[in-house]
């Protein structure tokens, strides 16, 4: 306890002595400001790793109950400055659980490579006795076992950026509410990550505290934003502490910022020649206070209440994840004992897996019998556009007895148009529901989709040496040769624009109609007849999927050869995992007023469109069947594929 006193003791010395000093660093200011911006400043004398400097940057401001309207213009405007002083930034807004935790584990691939690594978040944040909490867009204090559950914890972020590279230093940035909502069973003192060497993390306000918000801005991001473009003569401390000492003057108090720091050098991040020109300064107006108490997801001193409307809300699960969450917000309340009785009994009822039946290898695509070689290492994305995210750790229910897999209704046999043309599986008309209550808010409401008309779809994904065919005939685009390098394995790297030129070019040499599936013929093909979480059943079993912890074989540089894994009951391979596949749907956030017929649901001036069934890198939550996410049509990403459909007359 007295260490904590007195750390926090000297940061708020240190946060007066900021205030003291910012009328003569005043000067300073102006010398700086006076650098031409196309010019090396003579401050920028550490290049770590070849002047490698990484940034993720996320704002939130989608909340349902309390929508921050100022968090997504943080994060532009933070993303903006930071490419103009030379980072390679990942840029999320208004994040879910997925993609803020894959935004993370993205960030960490990045920083493998060594050099500077700057977190910042703008949203709702809150803390927990033993955790500082990141709160992904849509949660609902409503909801709080979920809104604990899909939180990120700032402790794993700092993890993941302390991982050993060269000349290694991070900074994390938080404009984001402190409070304590579960504060009466929390120790005294900050639940406050321990910190690794070289690294630096501001806060914008002190333990059990808010921040404020001003006219466009968080009142804090606003006044580093100012120091970042106005006085690069300073490092990177001297700045975040003149930053919280605006902040204190324009809350007149009511808002003190505070910094943990174990840098043992300074950081400058001075503009480097080639670097983009500043976006829009921030003036002094920016620091006004709008709304003083703004960041804070859950209305305050209500802690008693609040305790017991969380374990109202979920003394009838039989979700054990549920219960781990009551116990990570109230280790020690009034139903922690009960928590841990209603675990140990989930756990026991679960019934022990079985090992799964070795699988007889599949038949091999056809005209691919290449035997595969290492796929080289991929570069990172390049495109502002994020991949989709890893899933935070998905309930665990009470299992229900193993369950068959559903006679799916036969499937006619395979065929092919051409040589080179990818082999088709015609599906019969039918009727299933798509979506489901158990994954993410975007696969929901389940509702029932009548496919009225046969149709064919690829038995597998459209491989390199197919989309070698279209390339060859000056129709595709070639392939990145470091991530296309072995011929059976499917193409990636594709935009949901180039899969259209590729369908394209297939209808024109074969005059067959081919396309890409709709939303709902995808999941329909999927399914192949179940009604289960997986088409093998309800729960995980290795061996059925490319993924990284769906069992071997699995490489981490890329997906494995088509057919490597068993066919579903329509005889389609790789419905989950290997790669994401593009379908012809636009983005909706969920399946509210979605078509019933199996047509593509189109919506006005479409640009992102849907992608389905996770890839090699993602995780077995990702090999549900109704497991969906976007992009941008026109952005190529790593883990990006596609199969064929047909219809049929």
């Amino acid at each position: 306890m007295w260490r904590i006193l007195l750390l926090v003791g000297m940061i708020g010395i240190a946060a007066v002595q900021a205030r003291d000093a910012v009328a003569a660093l005043e000067s300073d200011s102006s010398r700086a400001a006076a650098v031409p911006a196309q010019q090396p400043s003579q401050f920028q004398v550490q290049a770590p790793a070849a002047g490698r400097r990484v940034a993720l940057v996320i704002g939130n401001g989608d909340y349902p109950r309390n929508p921050l309207r100022n968090a997504r213009r943080d994060g532009e405007a933070v993303s903006a400055t930071l490419r103009s002083l030379g980072f390679d930034v990942i840029d999320v807004r208004d994040a879910q659980p997925r993609q803020m935790n894959e935004a993370v584990a993205e960030f960490g691939r990045r920083l493998e490579a060594g050099g500077v690594g700057l977190f910042y978040f703008a949203g709702h944040g809150y803390q927990t006795s033993h955790a500082t909490l990141l709160a992904p867009a849509g949660s609902d204090p409503s909801a709080p076992a979920a809104l604990v559950r899909d939180s990120v914890d700032l402790a794993e972020v700092l993890r993941v950026m302390s991982a050993p590279r060269l000349q290694q230093v991070n900074v994390v940035v938080l404009d984001a509410c402190l409070e304590q909502p579960f504060e009466s069973s929390a120790e005294s003192g900050a639940a406050l990550p321990a910190l690794s060497g070289q690294t630096l993390v501001a806060y914008a306000t002190a333990p059990r505290e808010f921040a404020a918000d001003g006219a466009a801005h968080g009142v804090f991001t606003a006044a580093w934003l100012h120091e970042l473009t106005h006085t690069q003569s300073l490092n990177m401390s001297a700045q975040l502490q003149r930053a919280a000492a605006s902040t204190t003057a324009a809350t007149h108090g009511r808002q003190t910022p505070w910094l943990a720091s174990t840098l043992v050098q300074p950081l400058f991040v001075a503009q480097t020649a080639g670097s983009a020109a500043f976006p829009a300064a921030i003036d002094t107006q920016d620091l006004q206070v709008a709304v003083l108490q703004s960041r804070g997801i859950i209305p305050k001193d209500s802690n008693e209440q609040y305790e017991l409307t969380f374990w109202d809300s979920i003394k009838d699960s039989n979700y054990a994840s549920d219960y781990e969450a009551y116990l990570k917000a109230y280790p020690n309340g009034r139903f922690a004992t009960l928590a841990r009785a209603r675990i140990e009994r989930l756990k026991t009822a679960a019934p022990k897996q079985q090992p799964a039946a070795p699988q007889s290898a599949p038949a091999p695509a056809p005209a691919q019998q290449a035997q595969p070689a290492p796929a080289a290492q991929q570069p990172p994305a390049q495109q502002q556009t994020q991949r989709p995210p890893a899933a935070a750790a998905a309930p665990t229910p009470v299992p229900a007895p193993a369950q068959p897999v559903t006679k799916a209704p036969a499937a006619s046999g395979d065929s092919k148009d051409c040589a080179t043309c990818p082999m088709m599986v015609s599906l019969p008309a039918g009727s299933f529901t798509m979506g489901g209550t158990f994954g993410d808010p975007s696969e929901r409401p389940p509702h029932h989709v009548t496919i009225a008309a046969p149709f064919a779809i690829g038995k597998y994904e459209v491989t390199v040496e197919q989309w070698n065919a279209c390339a060859d005939a000056n129709a595709c685009p070639r392939l990145s040769p470091e991530n296309n390098s072995v011929k059976n394995a499917p193409a990636r790297d594709l935009s949901w624009d180039d899969a259209q030129l590729y369908v394209k070019w297939l209808a024109k040499i074969t005059s067959k109609p081919y396309r890409l599936p709709t939303e709902a013929e995808w999941e329909y093909a999927e399914r192949g007849g179940t009604t289960t979480k997986y088409w093998w059943g309800d729960q995980m079993r290795k061996g059925q999927a490319n993924c990284k912890d769906c069992g071997d074989p699995w490489h981490k540089e890329g997906p494995e050869p088509v057919g490597s894994f068993a066919a579903n009951p329509y005889g389609l391979y790789d419905m989950n995992g290997s790669v994401w596949e593009w379908v012809s749907d636009c983005w909706h956030n969920s399946y509210q007023n979605a078509p019933n017929d199996g047509h593509t649901w189109e919506a006005p001036n479409c640009n992102v469109r849907v992608i389905r069934g996770g890839s090699w890198r993602e995780g077995n939550d990702y090999m549900l069947a109704t497991t969906r996410f976007k992009y941008s049509q026109s952005v190529r990403q790593s883990q990006d594929g596609f199969r064929v459909a047909k219809d049929l007359k």
